[in-house]
C-alpha cells in the first residue's frame, strides 16, 4: 500500500475534479488517489518519472495519468481553486 500523502479531506477536494473530468469507457479506473500521490512526490522530489517507487503504481501509468489530467486543466482547476484546499497540518 503506498503512503498517502494527502489526508482525507485534501483528497476530497481534488477528487470532486476527477470525477467531473473523468473520460467515457475504457478501461476501470486505477486508484486516482494513489495516482495524485504519486504526481505530488515527482512534483516534490524532482525525480524523473522512471524514478517513481512502485507503490505509486506504474511510473508510465502515473504520467499516463498525469498529461490526461494535464489536457483536461486539473490542474487549473486546483490553482483556480486554492483557497479552498484544505491543508494537512504537520
Amino acid at each position: 500500500m503506498a503512503r498517502l500523502l494527502m489526508g482525507d479531506a485534501e483528497w476530497a477536494f481534488f477528487e470532486q475534479f476527477i470525477v467531473a473530468i473523468r473520460g467515457r469507457g475504457g478501461r476501470p479506473a486505477s486508484n486516482h488517489r494513489q495516482v495524485l500521490d504519486g504526481i505530488f512526490w515527482i512534483a516534490r522530489t524532482g525525480a524523473q518519472w522512471r524514478d517513481l517507487p512502485e507503490e505509486f503504481g506504474k511510473w508510465s501509468s502515473v504520467y499516463r495519468q498525469f498529461r490526461r489530467w494535464t489536457l483536461a486543466g486539473l490542474w487549473e482547476l486546483r490553482h483556480d481553486n486554492q483557497d479552498e484546499i484544505p491543508r494537512q497540518s504537520g
